[in-house]
């Protein structure tokens, strides 16, 4: 534990080095975890919940369920109690695999829970208070993961290998439009998927090492996991929390998941890069004086290079600036990143172009969701244009539709835009016992190809290549007829400094849009610091009319940049000085806006914005 200067103690990690585990010795656990699940009662029939953080123990179960052909029901560790319960009594979940503080959350709803009877728990420091709390309070049937794993080892059970069409995972979705949704994928869906992204990025394999940190229960990662499996790479399991140095729950001095396993790839959502880049530059903004110089002018010429400009930085000169000053940043991530896959929400072509230069890894940008397994869009390789994420997936169909009212239609010129509908192998079955919105997004043709209208708005290059421009339910249509959409909007604004987070809100019953926006506490600090400023804390600074004054400026350069309409600009804004956490329950585990439960929480706030 460590002390800050106000008093509060914090848990810091020094984590050591990466262990690791063969292909072969991996099966063999396999193997025996999936003959012990056998042996504790589970029936085949029956389902398994996964509930924790990503690990290897996670992964282990997974590939353990199905040598059985047991469907796994995929639950976000993040989950609220309402939410958790839904999940687990919707599916009549009967085993849950979880952690220690996934155990503790349980315990909190057990009474509520209707068909769970086993829960096997990951061995972690302090877990035995839960445990025995857990076999005195309720009749569930509690053993650790490596006791179900011995019972399987003691006394073996043939494997039962699932059908391409058997459901392989319920995955139930984060929740960022209210109460998530069981999306039901086979096994010939994954695969479809895994076998079309596996041709897009060169030469994966045994010498490539993964850095596995992003929820198991979203399906980006999922997915990604799957791919690294069926090449033979090696995958490193970490946490948001650890993944750099600097990472909050890393002791000062000590390497983070990135330092101590060196990745050759990874998987990353818009709001970690965007990160990444806002702390390099941070970190060259306070050196200052010739440090900074040399970065502006090193980042000028590579940027010059890749815009393709004969004048740029190219050849001996690229090396130079990679050995004067990338080579420092790229340390950050381990130094060996030769492929970052970014999903789960646009990228801005910013932090697109900060990564492509600063780390010298392209990226490639994905377009899927849940209800296509992931799969839809993949940009090639060597595609360094940005906005973009690429051509359909050998796997999958695209196409447009008219969306008349939002004034998107496929004969538009220079390029035609509509809502995108996905079909193909890797549309998934639909939503668990909801049969009414599974046939509202979900449509058969007449040839038997399935598809899925996903309520984004994208627009089709020349060259076939998509881009999402918009999204129907983010769009909202003010008292003069004015249409805002509220993800394009806080897109373009969150390169202002000042934002760690923001939420666009648009009254239609007013003519214009205000904003919420979660405060970089270090940015307003220097700034309050150079402007002589004096406040007691953080809250009491975003309190300050010149504070909200100095950040609408910024948000309204930032617009001007994006050339976004002034209809589209927040006329006020509310300064809000505590982060937007998972564990809070206002953004989703990748990370994305809870809309509802935003506005929710700042009612009140909202409503005075208006008055």
């Amino acid at each position: 534990m460590e002390a800050a200067r106000d008093g509060r103690s914090f848990e810091k990690l020094h984590l050591g080095q990466y262990e690791w585990k063969s292909y072969a010795d991996a099966f063999k656990t396999v193997c025996n975890f999936s003959s012990g699940l056998v042996r504790i009662g589970h029936q085949r029939d029956e389902r398994v919940a996964i509930f924790a953080d990503t690990r290897a123990e996670w992964q282990i179960a997974l590939q353990a369920c199905f040598r059985q052909s047991i469907t796994v029901v995929t639950i976000y560790s993040s989950l609220g109690e309402g939410a958790l319960c839904h999940s687990l009594n919707e599916t009549e979940v009967t085993t849950v695999i979880c952690g220690r503080k996934e155990l503790k959350k349980l315990l909190d709803i057990s009474g509520q829970l209707d068909t769970v009877k086993h829960v096997i728990y990951v061995n972690e420091e302090g877990v035995s208070s839960e445990v025995s709390l857990a076999q005195k309070c309720t009749s569930w049937r509690v053993e650790s993961f490596e006791e179900v794993e011995r019972l399987g080892l003691e006394t073996p059970v043939e494997a039962k290998l699932p059908l391409p069409s058997d459901t392989a995972v319920i995955m139930y979705t984060s929740g960022s439009t209210g109460m998530p949704k069981g999306v039901m994928m086979s096994h010939r869906n994954v695969l479809a998927v895994v076998s079309a992204v596996m041709t897009i990025v060169p030469a994966l394999g045994k010498k490539d090492v993964y850095l596995a940190y992003l929820p198991l229960a979203h399906i980006l990662e999922l997915a990604a996991e799957t791919v690294m499996s069926a090449v033979g790479a090696s995958i490193g399991y970490g946490s948001p929390l650890t993944l750099t140095d600097t990472s909050n729950k890393i002791k000062k001095g000590t390497q983070g998941d990135a330092s101590a396993l060196k990745p050759t790839l990874m998987t990353a959502v818009p709001a970690i890069l965007d990160r990444v880049r806002d702390g390099v530059r941070k970190n060259v903004d306070a050196k200052g004086g010739a440090a900074k110089k040399l970065f502006d002018i090193a980042y000028s010429r590579r940027l010059a290079a890749i815009n393709g400009s004969w004048f740029g930085a190219w050849g001996l000169e690229k090396h130079l600036w990679d050995m004067l000053v990338f080579q420092k940043v790229r340390a950050i991530l381990g130094g060996r990143i030769r492929f970052i896959l970014s999903g789960g929400a646009p990228l801005s072509g910013d932090t697109q172009r900060f990564i492509n230069i600063c780390l010298g890894a392209p990226i490639g940008q994905g377009y899927g969701l849940t209800e296509t397994c992931a799969g839809g869009t993949f940009s090639e390789y060597d595609d360094n244009s940005v906005g973009r994420v690429g051509a359909p997936l050998p796997c999958s169909y695209i196409k447009l539709i008219d969306w008349a009212e939002g004034g998107y239609l496929t004969n538009d010129s220079p390029m035609p835009r509509g809502e995108i509908v996905i079909g193909g192998p890797n549309v998934t079955k639909g939503y668990f016992k909801n049969e009414a919105k599974t046939n509202e997004v979900y449509k058969d043709d007449e040839r038997g190809m399935r598809w899925f209208y996903s309520g984004d708005i994208g627009r089709l290059h020349p060259d076939g290549c998509l881009e999402i421009i918009d999204r129907k339910k983010d769009i909202v249509k003010l008292q003069h007829g004015e249409y805002v959409s509220l993800g394009k909007v806080e897109a373009a604004l969150s390169v202002c400094p000042y934002v760690d987070n923001i939420m666009i809100h648009a009254d239609p019953f007013h003519n214009y849009c205000v904003a919420l926006v979660v405060v970089a506490h270090s940015e307003l600090k220097s700034w309050a610091s150079q402007q002589g400023i004096t406040y007691s804390d953080v809250s009491d600074l975003c309190e300050k009319q010149e504070t909200v004054k100095e950040v609408l400026q910024c948000l309204a350069k930032a617009a001007k940049q994006a050339r976004l309409e002034k209809f589209e600009i927040p006329a006020k804004v509310k300064l809000v000085p505590e982060p937007w956490t998972p564990e809070s329950g206002l953004v989703t585990a990748a990370l994305k806006l809870k809309r509802e439960a935003i506005k929710k929480a700042y009612e009140d706030d909202l409503a005075a914005l208006y008055s």
